[in-house]
C-alpha cells in the first residue's frame, strides 16, 4: 500500500507543453521502489509516447494505491479527461480546467496523505489567464487550496539546485514597484517561513541566512539607497531576536561566488532576478522551485512549459527528476 514515504502526485501541466515529455522521460528511468501517479489525461500522454518513440505503458489506475503497485511496469495515471485534442506545442484554451483541476486533485491526494507531496509540471500562465483564473500562478492557488478556518497560509518560493537555495521577498512584480513593496514585516515573515521549513522539512539545523540588499554595494552606507538601513537591517535584528542566524544586509553582487556560499544555507533575495539569475547561471537543468510555507510539500521544475520542444524529444527531464528528488526528501 502506498503511503507519504513511497508516491509522489505528478499533474500534467500545459497539455501542449513538455510536462508529458518529461514525464515520460522520469519514467524510463524510474526507481521501481520511488514511485510516482500522474494525474492528468492518459489518452494525450500515451499519443505523446507514440510520438516520441517512448516505451511507456500508460495505465489507468482509479486510486493511488494501485498506482504504486503498477509503477514497476506501468506508467500509472489518474485519467483527466481534456474538452479538446492538445497537439504538442500547441494552446488550447478550452483544457484550461483540467489542467486547474489536476492541480486541485493533487493537492487533495497529498493533504490526506495519500501522496507523499506534490510535484507540478509547468503551467502556461496566460492561458488559464484567459480562461477566468484570478491567481498570479501555481503558488497562490496552492495557498488558496490549503486555506483553513477562514485563514491562508503565506506561501514562499525557493529555488534549490546543489550548489544554491535562495529565496526571493518580492517576486512575479515589475521591478520599479520592489522597493515600495518592501518591508521590515515582509522579510522578516518570508524568512522565518524559510528558516522555519529548512529545519523541519530539509533537517538543516540552525539554519544560516545571508541577506541580500536591495541596491548597489548594499546600499553604501545611504550613498546609494536607503532601504539596506531603514527597512533590512532592522529585519535582520528582528531575526536575530528571534533566534534566527541570519546575517547581512550583504553586496549582491559578492554573496554568490563559491566561497561566499559555503557560509549560508539559503540567500534571502530582494527581488526575483536577484535570487534566479545566480541560480540558473549555476545549474540552469537541475533547478527545482519549492513551495514553502504549506501544509503539504510542492516541488516543480525551474522553467516553463517550452512549447517549442514539446514533442521533439529534445525536452531535458533534469529539472523535473530533481523536483522529485527534493519532493521525497522534503515531505517524508
Amino acid at each position: 500500500m502506498a503511503t507519504r514515504s513511497h508516491l509522489l502526485a505528478l499533474t500534467m501541466g500545459e497539455p501542449g507543453g513538455i510536462g508529458m515529455d518529461i514525464t515520460l522521460a522520469a519514467w524510463t528511468i524510474r526507481n521501481p521502489d520511488e514511485p510516482f501517479v500522474f494525474i492528468g489525461n492518459a489518452d494525450g500522454l500515451k499519443a505523446r509516447a507514440h510520438q516520441l518513440g517512448i516505451d511507456a505503458p500508460v495505465t489507468r489506475v482509479k486510486n493511488p494505491q494501485d498506482a504504486a503497485l503498477v509503477f514497476r511496469h506501468g506508467l500509472p495515471v489518474l485519467d483527466i479527461k481534456l474538452p479538446a485534442p492538445a497537439p504538442a506545442g500547441k494552446l488550447v484554451p478550452q483544457n484550461a480546467g483540467a489542467v486547474i483541476h489536476a492541480i486541485k486533485t493533487a493537492v487533495e491526494l497529498t493533504t490526506s496523505g495519500q501522496t507523499q507531496a506534490l510535484v507540478t509540471n509547468p503551467v502556461h500562465k496566460k492561458n488559464l489567464y484567459d480562461s477566468g483564473f484570478k491567481f498570479p500562478g501555481h503558488t497562490e492557488y496552492l495557498a488558496s487550496l490549503a486555506a483553513s478556518g477562514g485563514r491562508t497560509p503565506k506561501p514562499v518560493m525557493m529555488l534549490a539546485c546543489p550548489a544554491l537555495r535562495v529565496v526571493p521577498v518580492t517576486v512575479h512584480i515589475a521591478l520599479a514597484q520592489v522597493a515600495p513593496a518592501l518591508t521590515r514585516e515582509l522579510i522578516t515573515a518570508t524568512a522565518k517561513i524559510a528558516s522555519h521549513d529548512l529545519e523541519t522539512r530539509f533537517g538543516i539545523k540552525n539554519p544560516r541566512l545571508a541577506i541580500a540588499g536591495l541596491n548597489p554595494h548594499a546600499g553604501e552606507g545611504g550613498g546609494m539607497g536607503h532601504e539596506e538601513q531603514g527597512i533590512i537591517a532592522p529585519a535582520i535584528a528582528d531575526l536575530r531576536a528571534a533566534g534566527i542566524d541570519a546575517f547581512g544586509p550583504l553586496p549582491p553582487d559578492t554573496m554568490f561566488h563559491e566561497q561566499a556560499r559555503k557560509t549560508y544555507d539559503a540567500a534571502l533575495c530582494m527581488y526575483h532576478d536577484q535570487a534566479l539569475i545566480p541560480l540558473k547561471t549555476l545549474d540552469f537543468h537541475h533547478g527545482v522551485n519549492v513551495t514553502l510555507g504549506l501544509p503539504f510539500l510542492r516541488t516543480s521544475p525551474d522553467h516553463g512549459t517550452a512549447l517549442d520542444l514539446a514533442g521533439t524529444g529534445r525536452a531535458n527531464p533534469a529539472s523535473l527528476i530533481a523536483a522529485m528528488d527534493m519532493a521525497r526528501q522534503g515531505g517524508a
